[in-house]
């Protein structure tokens, strides 16, 4: 078995470039993170399921905030959605999600702790 060395790309597992196609999928999801909102309410999900109402006490959204971010963090394939009679409860669908959420915290906090070194001195 020929073992791959890790180099944090893309296409890193089969050791190919990923195609145009793959790589606009992927830039879809990281522009998804990229609004403070929505990670809000990934971390309010992070704990189970809740609905629009719930998330709206969670977070301190409006309505049509929450209803606007879910559906673009839908689309983007990290939430999903059950309907039990009127009422829609939201989920993380790619649990994969979270650890990537706190391996970017982690690079952050190390970042900002070596910032407050440098004033420290």
């Amino acid at each position: 078995m020929t073992r791959h060395r890790e180099t944090g790309t893309p296409g890193e597992r089969t050791g190919r470039p990923l195609s145009d196609a793959a790589l606009e999928l992927i830039a879809v999801r990281f522009r998804a993170l990229g609004e403070p909102n929505r990670l809000r309410l990934i971390q309010a999900l992070a704990g189970g399921e809740r609905n629009v109402g719930e998330l709206i006490s969670a977070t301190g959204l409006t309505q049509t905030n929450v209803s606007r971010h879910l559906g673009v963090l839908i689309d983007a394939g990290i939430l999903g959605r059950r309907k039990v009679g009127l009422l829609a409860y939201y989920h993380i669908a790619d649990r994969s999600i979270l650890d990537l959420c706190r391996h970017v915290c982690g690079s952050v906090e190390k970042r900002i702790e070596r910032q407050a070194d440098l004033f420290s001195n």
